[in-house]
């Protein structure tokens, strides 16, 4: 055989061998029996409840699943979805750190033929995940800025605790309640500031806000977590039975207290709903199904003292 054509059948082989590996890893990855719970953080009840409800789905349906916990940090979170995928997990149930940020981390898993279900936390992309299972937020606090108002008056002050800047939950629940709330010139906002969805955090915060207005109504709070920091921040300061706390996520230590008259109101989001739906709906996608709403609406619904009996373990009893 001529020297050039030994090169040329050598090269075939070589590049023969490069196709046949790349296509034994992607069947690997194919049928891998591994589902990814990627959760924002576990530093929060409520998010342990939604981890553990779409571990727990994943594996009644037959699947390995493994929770990873992001801690609130694009760059963990990042560092998750290289792990995911050169382990070549067969699907990701996603609860987002950033709306924006966390985009090329599903576009990298659809990619490398991931698919990637979000849930309650939403990525502003269309064309990333397979679908996104998401809280009717803004609904859920037009409710609530309703009630807000039977309750605290068309005149008062009052504070709101924002969760974290580069989630959508935030802006769609401070959008929703000021849709209603700036309707009525007498109801003034005298602080507005984040607490990142933390309860400690929001503890934090909420003492420096009272030493700068000591005189105020209510506080509406963008999440559980930061209302329990809140009324404990209006105990220590001897003000928990004058100002009103609203929250917002349905969590079994603030509807206890709704129950005991002490918070006022929450939305009670459905966390195992979102989960078991995400688990359900990867279990459908790897068995063959390709038709799915890139949105899901959950509805929230408005728990005060006159239901919160219907209420608890983060839904309906």
């Amino acid at each position: 055989m001529k020297p050039y054509l030994k090169w040329i059948v050598a090269l075939t082989l070589v590049l023969g061998l490069v196709a046949c590996s790349k296509s034994g890893s992607n069947a690997s990855a194919g049928n891998s029996n591994k589902v990814a719970v990627v959760i924002s953080t576990l530093n929060n009840p409520w998010f342990v409840v939604l981890a553990e409800t779409a571990r727990d789905r994943a594996q009644e349906l037959g699947y390995e699943a493994t929770i990873f916990d992001s801690q609130n940090d694009p760059a963990k979170e990042a560092s998750h979805y290289e792990n995911i995928i050169a382990s070549g997990y067969a699907a990701v149930l996603f609860n987002p750190t950033d709306a924006d940020g966390s985009v090329a981390n599903v576009r990298k898993a659809k990619e490398a033929g991931i698919p990637v279900f979000c849930m309650d936390r939403e990525i502003n992309a269309t064309d990333a995940a397979v679908s996104q299972i998401l809280s009717d937020n803004y609904s859920g606090c037009v409710a609530l800025g309703q009630f807000f108002v039977e309750q605290v008056g068309e005149t008062g002050k009052y504070v709101e605790l924002l969760g974290l800047v580069g989630d959508n939950n935030t802006w769609n629940r401070s959008k929703g309640f000021h849709s209603v709330v700036d309707r009525f010139e007498g109801l003034e906002m005298v602080a507005q500031q984040s607490a990142d969805f933390d309860r400690a955090k929001a503890l934090e915060v909420m003492e420096a806000i009272l030493q700068a207005n000591p005189a105020i109504d209510a506080v509406f709070c963008g999440n559980d977590a930061m209302a329990m920091g809140a009324y404990q921040a209006l105990v220590s300061a001897g003000k928990a039975e004058t100002v009103k706390v609203f929250g917002f996520d349905g969590a079994d230590d603030v509807v206890k207290l709704i129950a005991e008259g002490k918070i006022v109101a929450t939305g009670m989001q459905f966390p195992k709903v979102m989960a078991q739906t995400a688990a359900e709906s990867a279990d459908k996608y790897l068995k063959g199904e390709r038709e799915f709403p890139q949105k899901t609406p959950v509805a929230v619904e408005l728990v005060h003292k006159d239901n919160v009996g219907n209420f608890g373990d983060y839904g309906r009893k």
